[in-house]
């Protein structure tokens, strides 16, 4: 079996020599050269499954070799060598097409890390990714433009290990998209760490980030790896990223520079090798302009930006997406597949979806408690009558109102939590009310309630009535 080969740019012989005796023990053959002219007469002779350039050469550039590679050779991986710290170059190569970055002084650990990861990339892996989505991508459901364009961006998207910032609306499936782009990508294998960043307090931001050493804090009893180590080789998803608190973005930022993080209490820096991808629905570009969130670490982490629409942008998929969100609920309850009326599935369309993908699986699994038999009505649906004219301005997903005299109560659109609190207090009461009315016989108290046994069933499971 013939050895792997990679072609190394750059100008200064002591990194040629280097990377040459790097590889070469890690069973790669290597081509060294130390111009751009040098680089473009070896592409055309021979082919590399991998390319390390230093950024500036004496003839050119090493923009110029991304951007050869990217027209003529799109499924080679390439790095760029950087100087230290030089942050707005490593972020330019990673925006033309480059794989990652490597800076000088190189780190011999970190090179060997990067270099495993990049001959992960097989062609036709890159070719069924490039022509079909990828294996996975049939969770993305939906033949409309914009989805097919979601698509084609996350099989280019897990080419590379750039930072990616993928926005959008709550609910849009924003984390499914996160979790494409590792899949499709050479750090499959590794783990794919998401963690929402405005569920951790502050106080314990850096312990859970970074890690700790036993005794660097009370209750520190024990060493503990943080989320970065955790996403050894894989991939790290900061959702709610808009949540992380000041102090925290300055070490956050450091951590993704150095591509090494300092447990609490350690005295040396660990080396990490993790692809960042980040998440919010808020508008990061506002909270800059605010200085709520650093402008550092804005670039930084959105070096690629992906947008995934919400679903009133795409109607066209919801037929498809009620149908396999119908096929789910019943494969978990065991039951058949519930059926829309044509009356159901045109008041779906007419909806704004103000919390998308998310609301319309609470709307069916609701509406699948609420019908007779298999069959979805219009009603069942329970949808605010208000949604179908204009689209709510809060994202909030609603939740059901208590079902009241025989019928139930008409849906709000829940945007506060303290109201829909007060809601589900307002349907317990009445549910146990009932119960104890009807000495707790199951069948007997939903017909006083009004509603089916299967919807009450629905109601005990939601509400926590045991």
């Amino acid at each position: 079996m013939s050895k792997q080969t990679v072609l190394v740019i750059d100008d200064e012989r002591d990194i040629r020599e280097l990377l040459t005796i790097t590889l070469g023990r890690m069973e790669l053959d290597v081509d060294a050269v130390g111009s751009v002219n040098e680089a473009r007469s070896a592409l055309a002779n021979r082919r590399y499954d991998l390319c390390f350039t230093d950024m500036r050469l004496p003839d050119g550039s090493g923009q110029e070799i991304i951007e050869l590679i990217a027209a003529n050779h799109p499924d080679m991986p390439v790095a760029m060598i950087t100087a230290y710290g030089n942050v707005d170059a490593a972020v330019n190569a990673l925006k033309a097409g480059a794989f990652d970055f490597v800076s000088k002084p190189v780190d011999i650990h970190l090179l060997r890390r990067l270099v495993r990861t990049a001959l992960k990339l097989s062609e036709e892996r890159r070719a069924e990714a490039g022509s079909k989505g990828g294996p996975g991508a049939d969770r993305l459901i939906g033949d409309s433009q914009a989805m097919a364009e979601v698509r084609s961006k996350i099989a280019k998207l897990a080419r590379n290990q750039a930072p990616v910032y993928i926005g959008g609306e709550s609910g849009v499936g924003k984390e499914l998209v996160a979790r494409l782009i590792h899949e499709l990508g050479p750090r499959a294998p590794g783990a794919f760490v998401p963690v929402n960043c405005g569920a951790i307090p502050s106080e314990l931001m850096e312990s859970e980030f970074f890690g700790h050493r036993k005794g660097s804090f009370t209750g520190a009893h024990a060493d503990k790896e943080g989320l970065f180590q955790a996403a050894q080789g894989g991939t790290l998803f900061l959702d709610e990223v808009a949540e992380l608190p000041l102090h925290m973005q300055v070490k956050l930022l450091r951590a993704i520079q150095e591509k090494a993080v300092r447990p609490i209490g350690g005295r040396d820096e660990i080396p990490v090798d993790v692809r960042i991808l980040s998440a919010t629905h808020k508008n990061l570009a506002a909270l800059v302009e605010e200085g709520l969130f650093r402008q550092d670490l804005f670039y930084r982490i959105n070096v690629i930006e992906l947008r995934v629409p919400p679903l009133r942008d795409r109607r066209g998929d919801v037929p498809a997406l009620a149908e396999f969100i119908l096929r789910q609920l019943a494969s978990e309850s065991g039951g058949a597949p519930g059926r829309l009326r044509a009356d159901a599935l045109a008041a779906l369309e007419a909806y704004q979806f103000p919390g998308n993908v998310r609301e319309l699986e609470n709307i069916l699994e609701r509406a699948m408690a609420m019908c007779e038999g298999d069959t979805i009505e219009a009603d069942d649906l329970m949808l605010p009558q208000r949604a179908a004219v204009a689209a709510p301005a809060s994202p909030a997903s609603p939740d059901a109102v208590a079902a009241q005299a025989g019928a139930p109560a008409p849906r709000v659109a829940a945007t506060d939590g303290s109201l829909e609190d007060y809601i589900s207090n307002i349907e317990r009461d009445t549910i146990i009310k009932a119960l104890e009315e009807s000495r707790y016989n199951k069948t007997a108290t939903a017909k006083k309630l009004g509603i089916t046994f299967r919807a009450l069933r629905y109601k005990l499971k939601k509400l926590g009535i045991d």
